[in-house]
C-alpha cells in the first residue's frame, strides 16, 4: 500500500459521490477522489471506484462519524471499519474531523445523544488532552497515517483558552498527526465567530497538512452556512491563495454533496481552484537569505530551531528530537520512539507522538458533562447552557434538524414521496421533541411511526402506504401490547 510521505502529491481532487459518479470518472485533471467512508462497503466496492483505481486514481476514505473530539474514546468497532476501507480502497491515509458527533451515556447518567452531523469542541486545555489520546489511539489502529480536519461552526464555547490555529498546532505537535485543512470552514468560522482566517493560517504547523478541502456555502441573517450545496465563493478561494502563498499543499480538493450542478460547472470550479493555487503559488515569498523564509509574517528557519508564527515561538520543520530507542519520520525531523514500538501507519506508536501519561477520567466527565449539555440543547429542547448564545444554539438547532431531514430522505426515498410536499414540515417537527437514537435508518423508522401515530392529517392512500412501509422494515420482534393499542386508536382516529 502507499504511505503518504513528505514528498506525496496527490494533486486536484473532487470528492466522488454516488450522484456525479460518472461524470467524475469523465473528468479531465482529476488526480484523485475522496468518498465518505460510511457510505462505502469494502467487500461490495462501487463499480466506478474500482474503475478509477485502475486507471491509477487515488481514492481517500474520509470519515464523518468517529467522534475524535468527543469524551469518550473511539469506538473500536468504527475505527476498524475505517481502517478495513482503507485496505480495501489500497489509500496512503484516512481522514477525519476535529468534532463530537454523540454524547450522554454512563459517564453522565444520562441518555445517549446522536447529533447526526458535526460538532465543534471547545478550545480548552481538557479538551485538546481528550482529543489528543483519542487521535493516538486511531493512529495506532489504522494501517495508514490519520489526517484531521477542522469544521466549521455556527456557535462558540464560552471560556475557550487557544484560537483555531494554536488549537491545531499543539494537536499536530504531540501528535504528529496530519491536519486536513479546511479553507471554506475557515470563512464559515470568519463570518460566523469574527475569527481571521490569515491568522489561522499563520499559527498553524504549515508543514503537517495533508491536503485542502474547498467548497460552498451559503449566507442568511449574518450566518454562514456551509452547505457543500452551493458554487464556491470568492472569499474561501482568496483564503486558498493565501494559504497557497505560504505552502505547497500535496493535494486540493473539491467538495460538493447536494445540488449537484451539470459537469461542466464543476469543472469549471476546479479550473477557479486550478487558477487561485497558481495564484498563491506565483506570489510566494522568495528566501531572503540562506537558510531563511518568511512564512505568514513570521520568520523561519528551514534548518532547524524555532519561528516566530502567529506572534509566538514555536519549533519548526527541520528540528530533531532526542531519540532514546529509535527514531520514526515526522513531517520534517525526527522524533522519539520507545523501543519496539512502529511508525504512523503501521499500528503501535504513531510518528512524532510525544509519550504522556493517559488522561483522567475526570477530566473526559467533565468534558462528557459539557459536550452533553449542549448536544441536549440542540437536539432534545433542553435551556442552553451558561455562556452559549441562545440565538445560535436555535440557528445550530435548526441546521440539525434539516441536515436530519435531508439525509433521511436519501436513506428512505420513499418517505418525501409518500408524503408529498408535507415531508420536511412533518419531519422538523418531528425532530424539535424526538432525538436520533441509533443512526439515520432507524431515525427513518422512528419518524414514519410518529407520524402514523401523532403526525398531521394525511389522505387515506398515503396512510396506508406509509403503514405498509414501516411494517415492512420495522423488523420481525412484536411491539408491546400498549404500542399496538395506541397504534389502533390513532388508525381509527384517522
Amino acid at each position: 500500500m502507499t504511505r503518504l510521505g513528505t514528498g506525496t502529491r496527490l494533486g486536484t481532487g473532487i470528492g466522488w459521490r454516488p450522484e456525479i459518479a460518472d461524470a467524475v470518472e469523465r473528468m479531465p485533471g482529476i488526480d484523485w477522489v475522496e468518498a465518505v467512508a460510511e457510505n462505502i462497503c469494502p467487500g461490495h466496492l462501487p463499480a466506478s471506484l474500482l474503475r478509477l483505481r485502475e486507471r491509477g486514481v487515488t481514492v481517500v476514505p474520509h470519515g464523518v462519524s468517529l467522534g475524535l473530539g468527543g469524551a469518550d474514546r473511539p469506538d473500536e468497532g468504527r475505527l476498524t471499519a475505517l481502517a478495513e476501507r482503507a485496505e480495501a480502497l489500497g489509500s496512503p491515509l484516512v481522514t477525519e474531523h476535529i468534532a463530537f458527533v454523540r454524547a450522554g451515556g454512563p459517564p453522565t447518567a444520562s441518555a445517549p445523544l446522536e447529533a447526526g452531523h458535526l460538532l465543534p469542541v471547545p478550545r480548552t486545555r481538557d479538551s485538546l488532552d481528550v482529543l489528543c489520546e483519542n487521535v493516538r489511539i486511531a493512529q495506532r489502529a489504522l494501517p495508514v497515517p490519520l489526517a484531521v480536519e477542522n469544521i466549521a461552526a455556527l456557535l462558540a464555547w464560552p471560556g475557550e483558552e487557544m484560537t483555531e490555529g494554536q488549537f491545531l498546532y499543539d494537536l499536530a505537535d504531540r501528535t504528529g498527526v496530519r491536519l486536513l485543512i479546511d479553507v471554506a470552514n475557515l470563512h464559515t468560522n470568519h463570518v460566523n465567530r469574527g475569527e481571521d482566517p490569515a491568522e489561522a493560517l499563520a499559527d498553524l504547523p504549515l508543514e503537517a497538512i495533508a491536503y485542502v478541502h474547498v467548497a460552498g456555502g451559503f449566507e442568511r441573517d449574518g450566518v454562514w452556512h456551509d452547505s457543500h450545496a452551493h458554487p464556491v465563493p470568492r472569499p474561501v478561494l482568496d483564503i486558498l491563495t493565501d494559504l497557497t502563498s505560504r505552502v505547497t499543499p500535496p493535494g486540493v480538493l473539491l467538495e460538493r454533496d447536494e445540488n449537484f450542478p451539470e459537469p461542466a460547472e464543476l469543472e469549471r470550479e476546479l479550473a477557479s481552484i486550478r487558477a487561485a493555487v497558481t495564484e498563491g503559488t506565483r506570489t510566494r515569498t522568495a528566501p531572503r537569505t540562506a537558510g531563511t523564509t518568511t512564512s505568514g509574517g513570521g520568520t523561519t528557519t528551514s534548518g532547524g530551531g524555532t519561528a516566530i508564527v502567529g506572534g509566538r515561538t514555536a519549533p519548526v520543520a527541520g528540528r530533531t528530537a532526542p531519540v532514546a530507542a529509535g527514531t520514526a519520520p515526522v513531517v520534517g525531523g525526527t522524533a522519539t520512539v520507545a523501543a519496539g514500538a512502529t511508525t504512523a501507519g503501521g499500528g503501535s506508536t504513531p510518528a512524532g507522538e510525544r509519550a504522556v501519561a493517559a488522561v483522567p477520567d475526570t477530566t473526559r466527565r467533565r468534558l462528557a458533562l459539557a459536550q452533553t449539555a449542549l448536544l441536549s440543547a440542540l437536539v432534545a429542547g433542553t435551556p442552553a447552557p451558561e455562556g452559549f448564545d441562545r440565538a445560535r444554539i436555535g440557528v445550530q438547532a435548526r441546521a440539525l434538524a434539516a441536515k436530519r431531514a435531508d439525509v433521511v430522505a436519501k436513506v428512505a426515498p420513499d418517505l418525501p414521496l409518500i408524503l408529498g410536499g408535507g415531508y420536511r414540515a412533518a419531519f422538523m417537527a418531528y425532530a424539535q421533541g424526538h432525538p436520533m437514537r441509533g443512526g439515520y435508518r432507524r431515525d427513518a423508522l422512528d419518524f414514519a411511526e410518529q407520524v402514523l401515530l401523532d403526525g398531521p392529517p394525511m389522505a387515506d392512500r398515503a396512510r396506508r402506504e406509509l403503514r405498509g412501509w414501516w411494517l415492512d422494515r420495522s423488523g420481525p420482534a412484536p411491539r408491546p401490547r400498549s404500542w399496538w393499542a395506541r397504534m389502533g386508536r390513532s388508525l381509527i382516529r384517522r
